[in-house]
């Protein structure tokens, strides 16, 4: 008999194997406008190359990259919905076996705090192991759990940054910045065209969250206007796929502002998402 428990894990399981194989629609068509437009070469064939595996990936079920990923969950509460912590038992349960039958890279160091700072635990040979970050919890005004199931590869991480901008009252001074902060970064990521993720907030955590968001809600083909400068400003750097030059540096800019204080300063995450990013999946529990 099955029970809602083990609903609730097939599901989340399916939805992080989803979000490490596939490409959402709106990424493939991204894609096929970028090698249309594309009129280097070797930026085409990049462009090519990188979907013809992402949708071999899609049908063989496999990961879209060797670096699979750590799981990072946004979970949309409706308002006649209780989180309790069985819930969250579960979820974690469903990831775990998802990697397991992804299956994921093994990327868990045991040991203690000092030992997994310094790798000097040794590595857990179950891709299981491998622990989601904490769950973002967000409220809804729909009467479901909804999750989303982002996969963070580690070259983005290292690329990403969050830090504050002395805005002077103007708009133009952060999108400035960020330009700076989204050219610098996807020149330094070998895995490029990039997706930039941008979340603006009141604080670190905040901006952190709001550039999750962005990656969950935000659609390659629907870009506002900040996004579209932002797009258009990087792309204008030429860095193009893999740093071979070409039109296509940044296929995307999804980009969440948050509410903001009476102050000097805007905070402001920067996300550089790799070619195969944001690996994301959505289910109704």
């Amino acid at each position: 008999m099955i029970t809602d428990k083990d609903l609730i894990i097939e599901k989340v399981k399916s939805c992080l194997i989803t979000a490490a194989t596939t490409f959402s629609q709106d990424k493939k068509e991204i894609y096929h406008k970028a090698i249309e437009h594309e009129v280097v070469p070797a930026a085409k064939w990049v462009l090519e190359t990188i979907l013809q595996s992402a949708l071999v990936a899609e049908q063989s079920q496999s990961p879209l990259c060797d670096d699979t990923g750590i799981p990072h969950i946004v979970l949309e509460v409706g308002k006649n919905r209780g989180v309790d912590g069985k819930l969250i038992d579960f979820i974690r349960e469903g990831v775990c076996e998802g990697l397991r039958d992804l299956p994921g890279r093994p990327m868990a160091i045991n040991g203690d705090d000092l030992q997994r700072i310094d790798q000097s635990g040794g590595l857990n040979v179950d891709p299981g192991a491998l622990l989601s970050s904490p769950i973002l919890i967000k409220p809804i005004t729909e009467d479901v759990f909804r999750l989303h199931i982002l996969m963070h590869g580690g070259g983005p991480e290292i690329r990403a940054k969050t830090n504050r901008i002395f805005h002077k009252h103007k708009v133009s001074v952060i999108i400035d910045e960020i330009v700076d902060w989204a050219i610098e970064g996807s020149s330094l990521l070998g895995c490029s065209p990039v997706t930039l993720a941008i979340g603006i907030g009141r604080s670190h955590f905040e901006a952190s969250s709001l550039m999750m968001e962005a990656m969950v809600y935000g659609n390659h083909t629907i870009q506002n206007e900040m996004e579209t400068e932002i797009t258009e400003r990087v792309n204008q750097s030429r860095k193009g796929p893999l740093g071979l030059g070409g039109q296509a540096t940044v296929l995307g800019t999804f980009l969440r502002v948050g509410p903001q204080r009476a102050s000097g300063v805007r905070i402001v995450s920067l996300r550089s998402c790799c070619c195969f990013e944001p690996r994301k999946a959505s289910v109704i529990l």
